[in-house]
């Protein structure tokens, strides 16, 4: 039996969190070929509308029906442009855990987005869907994940040496987690 997460929209304040569209295709590649975006991730060099298109119609759906994660454009409520994305992936089903990512445009960048979106998304996932155990990992130099996780309400539990790779090579990791008994009252407070 296949786990998948279901098909979910979440809503904090300022954000709408939901599934990716062929309409997102324009504002996916322009963030994910962003000089940040691809410093810290290892996505396609270039990255090609075709690989945004494939993204937000094929790929990130397929990791939800397939039981690896679930990946939400990240929308801002009062114009409904993409602003970044926030999901899950490596989901074992079994012990109740999940690893958490995200990118935030450049257009988005600095307004504390990717955290309000996370914390949305971990509230959902341990409380919802009753998971035990959200992990984030973030490269030791990526100063901006590494905050963004801890005002996530996240907490650091320390380093994976030579656990992650970007395109300049291998990467230590910060290791954040966050467990139900770590939530606050309020998913966006």
């Amino acid at each position: 039996m296949t786990h998948a997460f279901p098909q979910t929209v979440l809503h904090t304040p300022r954000l709408t969190l939901r599934p990716f569209t062929a309409d997102d295709t324009d504002d996916t590649r322009a963030a994910c070929a962003d000089d940040l975006t691809q410093h810290w991730l290892p996505l396609p060099r270039p990255y090609t509308r075709e690989d945004a298109h494939t993204w937000c119609t094929r790929t990130a759906h397929d990791l939800r029906t397939t039981g690896d994660g679930i990946h939400f454009a990240v929308t801002d409520r009062t114009n409904g442009r993409l602003a970044a994305t926030v999901g899950l992936k490596k989901t074992d089903w079994r012990s109740r855990s999940s690893e958490a990512g995200y990118w935030v445009a450049p257009w988005a960048r600095g307004r504390g987005i990717a955290a309000e979106a996370t914390r949305a998304l971990a509230h959902w996932l341990l409380t919802a869907q009753a998971f035990e155990r959200l992990e984030l990992k973030a490269a030791t130099a990526n100063t901006a994940s590494r905050r963004t996780a801890l005002n996530a309400g996240l907490r650091e539990e320390g380093v994976l040496r030579n656990a992650g790779f970007t395109h300049h090579g291998r990467t230590d990791l910060v290791l954040y987690s966050l467990v139900p008994a770590d939530l606050g009252s309020s998913p966006t407070a």
